[in-house]
């Protein structure tokens, strides 16, 4: 017999006896409470006179089994950050042992600052997670007497790693483009690299409050760092009178200087595990810092002096 097709609408009010899963009795009000919230259509063929084909449908239950919480989200984070990290703890040294300018230079530099731009968003992440719950993500350490309360962990792991995740991304962008534009004063000043340096001024301040509101030596200190940064970045690219290889420099003080974030995380925040109580010594900040400052000091040195002889 011909049965004529229902309208879409009343699908939401379909008779109960027609849903899946019917065992043969009118469902109880506790189970029409629980009916899907979303349904999805699905066909059942079926003939009328004319021979053509007619289509019942019937609410098919869709549900969401994919959640993931802060603490899980901040572990893939960790993981990410640590892969992209390692593969720039190593492939720093080859733009700095081999010849300038070479192939294996321009493409272990490129491979550097790829990995410097994707280790610092993914600490970008981390950051923002111990932000919005400093309990869960750093358990460990809630009962320990140098990091103990939520306050000082949300300083030193929030706001201070934000500050220093944008500051390697900075220090990696800007070395890159100072390689690719050079002495272009119009091309260094453009948009995103002036956003850079003021959202890098604006976070330092903040690292510095925030280091202030805690009272951590450590948390103040490395805020200057940033400043020094943003000053000399915006030396760069308004300075009166451009060197001939001043573009060169800068290069140099940007892509060490990322070199230098990535160890610090390597000896400090790779601590935080092992060794709580050493991870945030001034003595273990000062080795990639002192070592990094070295390398760019000789390194400058050495392009000045070739650039006098020439």
């Amino acid at each position: 017999r011909y049965r004529p097709r229902r309208p879409l609408s009343a699908v939401g009010s379909a008779d109960p006896r027609r849903l899946r899963g019917y065992s043969g009795s009118t469902p109880s009000a506790a189970t029409t409470a629980s009916a899907p919230v979303a349904e999805k259509l699905s066909p059942r063929r079926s003939c009328g006179p004319s021979g053509k084909a007619d289509f019942l449908y019937r609410p098919v239950e869709i549900r969401n089994t994919f959640t993931m919480s802060i603490t899980e989200i901040f572990h893939v984070l960790v993981i990410a950050h640590m892969t992209t990290g390692s593969v720039g703890l190593v492939s720093l040294w080859f733009p700095l042992l081999t010849v300038k300018g070479s192939r294996v230079h321009r493409l272990s530099g490129r491979v550097f600052v790829t990995s410097m731009l994707f280790t610092g968003t993914f600490a970008t992440g981390i950051s923002i997670c111990t932000l919005i719950d400093p309990v869960s993500t750093h358990l460990h350490l809630m009962e320990h007497p140098e990091f103990g309360g939520a306050e000082t962990i949300r300083a030193i792991f929030g706001w201070m790693m934000l500050y220093l995740a944008f500051l390697t991304i900075n220090l990696a962008w800007y070395g890159w483009r100072c390689v690719k534009t050079k002495n272009n004063r119009a091309a260094n000043r453009r948009w995103e690299n002036l956003l850079s340096q003021a959202i890098l001024l604006v976070l330092s301040v903040n690292c510095l409050v925030h280091g202030l509101e805690v009272g951590h030596p450590l948390v103040i200190g490395i805020s200057f760092v940033g400043l020094a940064t943003v000053a000399t970045n915006l030396w760069f690219l308004y300075k009166p009178k451009l060197g001939r290889v001043d573009w060169l420099l800068e290069h140099i003080k940007g892509l060490v200087g990322a070199g230098i974030s990535v160890y610090t995380a390597f000896f400090a925040f790779g601590a935080i595990r092992y060794l709580p109580e050493a991870a945030l010594t001034p003595f273990l900040w000062a080795i990639p810092l002192v070592t990094g400052l070295a390398i760019i000091i000789y390194q400058q040195t050495t392009v000045r002096r070739k650039a006098a002889r020439a």
